[in-house]
């Protein structure tokens, strides 16, 4: 057992995993997914890809949440910026992510009044601060963030800030995850499964993936022996003809996770159909304010007439979410799309693939 963060970056330490994982990689080959940025920083920035035995490749997947949010929620945010009487408030990565005409970045610096926060607490202080002004939340992430975004629309409601509201765009892991498998597009024998996410779904809602589709899926911290060691405990179950749930991360994950968590997602949200960008509308991958918040659920509360989405047609971010393109793969990559100018959604956050490429791949 690992004590110290030097232990968890230690040559000597990586050196018995790679021995595992050389050991126990079997005579087919082997292409495992990670569906999270975290995990993908950790690959490129240390390189692990190359300390593998051949015919084991890591594959990037839809774990960003800035990344998989569709273009058509980044116009809506833009349209509701320009509401009078309006603050846009929201994580700080989507302010640069390029909608089909703007992008939230530029709105702010021609008066639009978006502000960055840290978390959706914040939001609801500016909300009860403003009284005379419309404050949205923009709601985007996956599990780790829902209980937050929760909570603070429960906060809303049971203190009576009505004009605070959440424009969500939250999303959930397993059916995405689902999706990757039947799309037809890879042939993936087991996914490295989200630390943080897990943290507060816990590992059983992987179960159902494996039973319905025999592959392995083993949560993963985030150092680099981490994902040496969870990357041997998935071609172990492999090569000995297994698929079961393996828990990589126990100082941080337990198998029925976060219970209050889970418990004040369910209070709030109901399952939704609902897009990625590069997926396209997975059913029952979303979550959605139930009916009872409905006050504090900005899609209700302020309609908007929209055009059709457009992304630029030189961008491959969808392809690069389904983990069937790298980055390195686009032809805008690095010259046109860099992080100061950032084409595609990808390129924006710190979790995106090509951001990381970009400032990692190259070295």
């Amino acid at each position: 057992m690992l004590k110290y963060l030097d232990e968890f970056r230690s040559d000597k330490v990586a050196a018995y995993y790679i021995k595992q994982i050389n050991e126990h990689m079997p005579s087919f080959p082997v292409a495992l997914m990670e569906i999270c940025g975290g995990h993908t920083l950790t690959i490129v920035k240390y390189g692990l890809q190359a300390l593998l035995p051949e015919g084991l490749r890591l594959i990037s997947g839809p774990g960003c949440p800035v990344c998989v949010t569709p273009q058509g929620y980044i116009d809506a945010a833009i349209e509701l910026s320009r509401q009078p009487d309006m603050i846009i408030t929201s994580f700080g990565d989507m302010l640069r992510v390029p909608g089909s005409t703007s992008s939230l970045y530029k709105e702010k610096a021609t008066g639009a009044d978006i502000r960055v926060c840290l978390s959706s607490l914040d939001a609801l202080e500016i909300a009860a601060a403003n009284p005379r002004k419309q404050v949205v939340f923009l709601g985007i992430g996956f599990e780790t963030t829902a209980p937050t975004v929760a909570y603070a629309v429960k906060a809303a409601a049971r203190d009576g800030v009505k004009n605070f509201s959440v424009l969500s765009a939250l999303k959930t892991i397993p059916n995405a995850m689902q999706a990757l498998l039947t799309g037809g597009e890879l042939n993936l024998q087991g996914f490295i499964c989200p630390g943080h996410v897990s943290a507060i779904t816990g590992t059983d809602m992987y179960e159902k993936i494996v039973q319905d589709f025999k592959v392995p899926c083993v949560v993963s911290g985030f150092e680099p022996t981490d994902m040496l060691e969870a990357v041997g405990m998935t071609v172990a179950q492999l090569k000995d003809g297994r698929a079961e749930v393996d828990n990589q991360y126990k100082r941080s994950v337990k198998g029925p996770g976060n219970r209050h968590a889970l418990e004040v997602i369910d209070e709030i949200f109901m399952s939704a159909d609902t897009e990625w960008r590069g997926l396209g509308v997975i059913p029952g991958s979303g979550l959605s304010i139930r009916e009872a918040f409905a006050a504090h659920d900005a899609a209700r509360k302020f309609p908007l007439t929209l055009q059709p989405a457009r992304e630029h047609p030189g961008c491959i971010c969808g392809a690069v979410m389904r983990g069937v393109k790298l980055p390195t793969d686009c032809g805008l990559f690095g010259t046109v799309c860099t992080p100061y100018n950032p084409v595609g959604a990808c390129m924006v956050s710190a979790e995106g693939s090509c951001g990381i490429y970009y400032k990692y791949a190259k070295k």
